[in-house]
């Protein structure tokens, strides 16, 4: 036996024994038979019960169930949390409305919290995304510790730029990091894009900031995790992730020149791995001494060029004839440039 039909009989029952009252009352006041009256409107409501009242009761809860199941929990927690927010606000402001005159006094408390509600609902449902994301990653962070150039123990969004890059592993697996790295789902997104390109270099890039990323899951003693935050209205995945980092008040991790400055210029902390690097390379002053092996000619007639272990570039007059050969130079020169740092140095002169 189904609920509806369990609803249709006790409609049936409740309004024939109505109908038979109303007959009844009817009959007294227009002095007809009271059985005749009775016998009609019980078997009125009787039809009326067995045929609207699952139109009332089962169906319209059906409908209400059907509609929970769709709507998602996140969209209903933001709900409860506006209506909670918009009556907050309303019993605010009904005190105020009910020092007016009448019928104000007694109108607009209640019109107040109807409309407040409304627009607490409306407002929290449309902005889901940011509002759940912000508390997730504030809870993911931890309570602030009210720096804004500080960084510590907060999350580090990762770019694109710097998975592919493919040394923020061995960077993370150091602690420098300085709290929960976080991928954004469409950062991820991009790279998939980029694992499937027709370029093979760019396919290869993408491939291994896929396996980066994996290597960086499975490694217990490194905080990380992909986060389905995102943000609305906005394409481009470096907007996006400015916009997500001033909302999660974190840094972004990346080796990005243009994001780096627009980044800036918005206040958003940039982590850049390329600076990072060059800061830790070896600082040599003019009149110290090394060991280089020169591999190729220089660009100065009677130049060679050799490498450090970091990649800084040494430039040794009078070394095209050492080629192939590692030797003992004398820095004479440190410079500075915007693809890093440079060496220039001249054989050292043998021990008497």
């Amino acid at each position: 036996m189904s609920s509806e039909f369990v609803a249709r009989l006790i409609g049936m029952i409740v309004l024939s024994v109505g109908g038979t009252y109303l007959g009844v009352y009817l009959s007294r006041l227009a002095g007809g038979p009271a059985e005749l009256w009775a016998s009609v409107f019980a078997l009125v409501g009787a039809l009326i019960g067995l045929v609207t009242t699952p139109f009332i009761t089962t169906r319209p809860i059906r409908a209400f169930r059907r509609l929970m199941t769709q709507v998602s929990a996140q969209s209903m927690i933001s709900g409860m949390l506006g209506l909670i927010v918009g009556l907050v606000v309303a019993a605010l402001v009904s005190f105020p409305l009910s020092l007016l005159p009448e019928p104000f006094s007694q109108l607009l408390p209640f019109v107040g919290a109807v409309v407040f509600s409304y627009l607490g609902v409306v407002v929290f449902v449309a902005r889901q995304n940011d509002i759940l994301g912000l508390l997730r990653a504030r809870l993911a962070s931890g309570p602030d510790d009210g720096g804004s150039g500080s960084t510590g123990g907060r999350s580090v969004l990762l770019d694109t730029s710097v998975i592919v890059d493919g040394r923020i592993a061995d960077i993370a697996r150091t602690g420098f990091i300085p709290g929960p790295m976080l991928v954004p789902a469409f950062v991820l997104t991009e790279l998939q894009h980029i694992a499937d390109s027709s370029d093979g270099l760019r396919r290869q890039r993408g491939r291994r900031g896929l396996d980066i990323l994996n290597r960086l899951q499975k490694e217990p003693a490194i905080s990380f995790r992909v986060t389905d935050l995102d943000v609305e209205g906005v394409r481009d995945v470096d907007d996006k992730l400015v916009i997500l980092a001033r909302q999660l008040r974190c840094p972004i991790l990346t080796n990005d020149y243009n994001l780096n400055r627009v980044a800036e210029l918005q206040g958003v902390t940039v982590l850049n791995i390329n600076e990072l690097a060059n800061a830790v390379k070896a600082v040599y002053l003019p009149g110290e001494t090394l060991e280089v092996q020169v591999i190729q000619e220089g660009k100065e007639p009677g130049q060679g060029v050799g490498y450090l272990d970091d990649g800084t570039m040494v430039v040794v007059e009078e070394g095209k004839g050492h080629i192939d050969r590692t030797i003992g130079v004398v820095v004479t020169k440190v410079l500075q440039t915007a693809a890093g740092r440079m060496i220039f140095a001249r054989p050292r002169e043998p021990s008497g």
